[in-house]
């Protein structure tokens, strides 16, 4: 069921469904809340699954000043204090676990554990950086078209492109239905973001970071050569994944997350 809470003067629509450990979905670029439908289903069967829509993202306004990584985080965490459901599990989908790292920088203590999904802990490239301002301009000259459906296309691994249509379809359809001012803003708060390399090897939280073995936004080989990891972080590989593993093979990644979310218990 959707809900919404007004936080720094403007609505954030979330859901809140299951029993048990709390776990946030935060989703990514181009995406709202909707891209966890199937995922969050299956997860709230044994454990309380909260999806939310990030600001200027489906049925969330706006506020000013979101355009930091750091500002969303404190929307998670007021959302967080409002529900009373004490310490979390934080989910985060690439731009959703560059918030989860950014939440875990300022408010550990309100965290059991925490899981990257298709993310790193890496600031932007020159080169990302550059493509980044692209579609802003894209974005601002009323454009976003133009580059949309391509960046959808790239998300998934090439063998999966063809058998997963309907869902690439749908993957295009909720990011067709972003606001252009929400999708500016998280352009600029990912342009914008430090390094966190240091907080995510300090290990002061227990995580599990899946990458896949064929994306081709976040290499899986080439990250975890500039990660030490801690030994309560663990690793998953997805090998028939791009960048959208908890579709791609959604069986797998519910095992691997409900597993982790498990282990939190002991």
């Amino acid at each position: 069921m959707k809900k919404h809470i007004v936080i720094k003067g403007k609505k954030i629509n979330y859901s809140d469904t299951g029993q048990g450990s709390p776990v946030i979905l935060v989703h990514g670029y181009l995406e709202t809340s909707k891209i966890w439908e199937s995922f969050a289903k299956r997860l709230s069967e044994h454990f309380r699954v909260i999806t939310i829509d990030l600001p200027g993202h489906g049925d969330s306004e706006l506020p000013e000043n979101a355009d930091s990584l750091e500002f969303i985080a404190s929307v998670i965490r007021d959302l967080i204090d409002s529900l009373r459901s004490g310490k979390v599990i934080l989910a985060g989908h690439s731009l959703g676990g560059y918030i989860t790292l950014a939440f875990l920088d300022l408010y550990p203590e309100k965290l059991n554990g925490y899981c990257l999904l298709h993310s790193q802990p890496l600031p932007d490239t020159p080169e990302s950086k550059e493509k980044r301002e692209k579609e802003i301009k894209f974005v601002s000259d009323g454009k976003r078209d133009s580059f949309i459906p391509d960046s959808i296309r790239k998300l998934y691994a090439p063998f999966n492109l063809l058998p997963m249509q309907e869902y690439v379809k749908h993957s295009t359809e909720i990011a067709s239905n972003v606001s252009s001012e929400g999708i500016i803003a998280v352009l600029k708060a990912m342009k914008a973001r430090p390094s966190r390399v240091k907080v995510m090897e300090a290990g002061n939280v227990p995580g599990l970071w899946i990458l896949g073995r064929y994306d081709n936004l976040i290499l899986c080989d080439t990250v975890q050569q500039k990660v030490s990891v801690p030994a309560n972080l663990k690793v998953t590989i997805l090998e028939k994944s791009g960048h959208m593993g908890f579709i791609e093979e959604e069986d797998t990644s519910l095992k691997v997350i409900s597993e982790f979310i498990d282990g939190l218990k002991n």
